[in-house]
């Protein structure tokens, strides 16, 4: 059956691969949940977990609350204000997400009686204090300034502490539950930002849908939008627009139906086949404008055409997919659903647009192509570039080589970091709401020590407390540390409040039969989320005051090493926590960087062997797609850009990508050379065939990847300028390098005649 005759056929695929997708895509599960990001069987995860089925969770959300403009701070302390903060806790309290609300009427206070102490609120409505009589009683409090209220007492604090929440809609829903409560109890004028890491997760899953939904559907039609004053065909318009759905869609069809989450990192997959698609379209519609200049009509320009295209199409498919997949090494698992699911996408390219768009134009296209459609002035410009690259090759060859050496103190200056809260600008809401936070109450960043003794009971020993203080006077005196607690701390508080608060006892009790007593007559709830109801195990939690990854487990570090030096008497230790895991997490991106670098070089130089099966000729071609690497690394060193959750693909991606113009380009040079064409005029002659394409697609791509610059979201911001910068960098050296290093490699006498 020939191609016309197909045309039919692969029309109809094309529309069932837009429509199929569809009831697959309703079962998409958008999570970008921190869970979804660690290994679930790395110990530390294994540990977290364990822990959290003893202890409370140290992920919240903390509400700002604060006098609206005009108003004394002390109604922070009126009866009024409490009436309704007590009510927005009972609610929140009562919702099935929410396990404890921590504020000014929900804190507790350990106060001296006549026969010893007892538990009671911080502040209370209708308690019989005076305003200015609660705000004094809450700054003296141990442990409710820098709390649950600023040490100047003009900001309170709603901390709503979740139980183990699964999903990013769950944390959502905590988020919204927080909202409704304040604004049904008339407290959302006095609310000044949302903090913590439920807001930094709903954060960061809100600007990851906003820029799919204003990206995707503009990429979109810009890709339509080239293709149109390119090539001035609706046809090819609308064939543009039906192979982007088929590939995207599929895609994230496979990504639903595989049940992984569409994450933060899944999200960049609909931009990079979109522009990957029109890329190859552009090739194709080339080729095809190209044969229909030497006179080929219907069917026969579009077999010209595949001549033209097809075979290092298809090695371009197998390239891409390999550079993206080799992603699948990483150990951050949504990086490598990433790369699995773009590799499966950039195979369906050759399909779609190879197989079916060419099908259906040599079916329905009969018009002559418009000999001057679109951006004649490139063909100037590849040629006077390709000219350059092979009449001056030692001296382009020796340049990059000095380039590429004085780039490299640029790469070793790249630093692996991730703080998510670089992730959004100054003027955020959750960025100023945590600089509120930090400067009023303290740090949003959680850490802790893990403490377990011999036994039951372990911690009525004074000695074993003294070691806890002893610990938690060393973190506070640390500048990342802004608060700790211990229950050794609470224990103390009974002693003072014991003897008539009396200064001089706030202190440990001397025995442990005098502790047992102040915790067998203790009625309160705080003491039990620092330590078991068999008081064998405790945690000591801290607030940090920093955010990078490299700062946490350089803090960890120091941590760690204190407790080796001063073990907390015989008690058997373990950091933990989310700053723990978050730690971790960085090194995991180090080494996934390095195994799907390493992978993507092998399986595309494999791929490129095994395509010309020349040792030679894949080493050759390898010079010129190592560029975009070196410039995409010296660009982060140089401008200090990190490598983090959202650049740690890009190397990848660009190798990917920067290779198939390569392959365009070598393999009309083979064939040409092949038929006994000298190696300038083959090189003219490809170029003159492929230049165009290669620089238009480039062109396509990189403008494509720039849209994504204008995002408020740095994720997508630094994906996409640093993709284009690599993809501008592939083309350079595909124009000026490969010609000088095919020229210097053939040694053969026609080198110095002009194209």
């Amino acid at each position: 059956m020939g191609l016309a005759a197909r045309g039919r056929l692969a029309a109809a695929a094309l529309l069932l691969l837009n429509l199929l997708p569809l009831p697959a895509l309703l079962r998409l599960h958008v999570d970008n949940a921190p869970e979804v990001y660690f290994p679930e069987e790395a110990p530390a995860v294994r540990f977290e977990a364990a822990l959290r089925a003893r202890f409370p969770q140290d992920e919240v959300l903390v509400a700002l609350l604060r006098p609206p403009a005009g108003t004394d701070p002390l109604a922070l302390f009126d009866d009024a204000f409490l009436g309704r903060l007590q009510a927005v806790a009972e609610r929140l309290e009562a919702h099935p997400l929410v396990d404890r609300v921590l504020t000014l009427t929900t804190l507790e206070h350990i106060e001296g009686t006549a026969d010893g102490f007892t538990v009671t609120p911080l502040a209370a409505p209708d308690d019989g204090r005076t305003p200015r009589e609660r705000r004094r009683r809450a700054l003296g409090d141990r442990f409710a300034p820098g709390f649950v209220v600023s040490r100047d007492g003009d900001t309170a604090a709603l901390i709503v502490r979740p139980v183990g929440l699964r999903g990013s809609a769950q944390r959502v829903e905590v988020l919204e539950a927080t909202r409704a409560a304040l604004a049904a109890e008339g407290l959302e004028p006095w609310v000044a930002g949302l903090a913590g890491e439920v807001a930094l997760a709903v954060a960061q899953l809100e600007s990851m849908v906003r820029d799919s939904a204003t990206f995707i559907p503009v990429l979109v039609l810009t890709g339509l939008a080239l293709v149109g004053w390119l090539f001035r065909r609706m046809l090819a318009v609308a064939l543009t627009g039906l192979a982007i759905g088929a590939v995207v869609l599929s895609t994230v069809a496979v990504i639903a139906l595989w049940g992984r989450p569409y994450t933060l990192v899944s999200a960049m997959i609909p931009a990079l086949l979109t522009a990957l698609t029109v890329a190859l379209l552009i090739h194709l519609f080339n080729a095809v404008r190209l044969a229909d200049r030497r006179g080929h009509r219907r069917e026969a320009r579009i077999r010209r055409a595949l001549e033209e295209i097809a075979r290092p199409a298809r090695y371009t498919a197998l390239t891409t997919a390999a550079g993206l997949g080799s992603l699948a090494l990483s150990p951050v698992a949504p990086i490598a659903t990433f790369g699995i699911a773009a590799g499966i996408g950039a195979l369906l390219l050759y399909p779609v647009v190879v197989v079916l768009v060419a099908a259906v134009l040599a079916r329905y296209d009969r018009g002559r192509w418009p000999a001057g459609a679109g951006a004649r002035w490139l063909d100037r410009l590849v040629r006077r570039a390709a000219r350059l690259g092979m009449r001056r090759a030692g001296a382009v060859a020796a340049l990059t080589l000095a380039l590429s050496a004085a780039a490299v103190p640029a790469v070793l200056a790249v630093r692996a970091e991730t703080d998510l809260y670089r992730f959004f600008g100054e003027d955020h809401p959750l960025t100023r709401a945590t600089r509120l936070a930090e400067s009023k109450l303290s740090g949003v960043g959680t850490l802790e020590v893990y403490l377990e003794g011999p036994g039951r009971d372990a911690l009525k020993a004074p000695e074993r407390l003294a070691a806890l203080l002893a610990l938690q006077g060393w973190l506070e005196a640390q500048p990342e540390v802004d608060r700790t607690a211990s229950a050794a701390e609470l224990v103390e508080e009974m002693n003072w409040a014991f003897h008539g608060e009396d200064p001089a006892h706030r202190r440990l009790p001397g025995s442990r039969r005098l502790v047992a007593q102040y915790l067998f007559v203790y009625d309160g709830r705080d003491l039990w989320e620092l330590a078991d109801r068999e008081l064998a195990a405790a945690r000591l939690p801290m607030n940090l005051a920093i955010h990078g990854a490299n700062a946490i487990e350089a803090f960890i570090g120091r941590l760690e090493a204190r407790l080796e030096e001063s073990p907390p008497a015989d008690l058997r230790w373990r950091v933990a926590g989310l700053g723990r895991l978050f730690a971790d997490q960085e090194d995991l991106l180090v080494t996934g960087q390095l195994r799907s670098l390493a992978g993507a070089l092998a399986l595309v130089f494999a791929l490129m062997l095994a395509l010309w099966r020349s040792l030679r000729a894949a080493a050759l071609c390898m010079l010129p797609n190592l560029a975009p690497v070196l410039l995409i690394f010296a660009l982060m060193g140089g401008l200090g850009v990190w490598l983090d959750m959202a650049t740690a693909m890009i190397a990848s991606v660009a190798i990917g990508i920067a290779v198939d113009d390569t392959i365009h380009v070598y393999e009309g040079y083979r064939r040409r050379r092949a038929a006994g064409v000298g190696t300038v005029l083959a090189l003219g002659r490809t170029y003159a065939q492929a230049g165009r394409a290669i620089t238009l697609t480039t062109f396509v791509l990189g403008a494509q990847f720039l849209l994504l610059g204008t995002s408020a979201f740095v994720p997508t911001v630094e994906f996409g300028l640093l993709s284009a910068a690599g993809l501008v960098a592939a083309l350079l050296f595909d124009l000026l390098l490969l010609p000088a290093i095919l020229v210097l490699a053939a040694r053969s006498p026609d080198r110095r005649r002009p194209a």
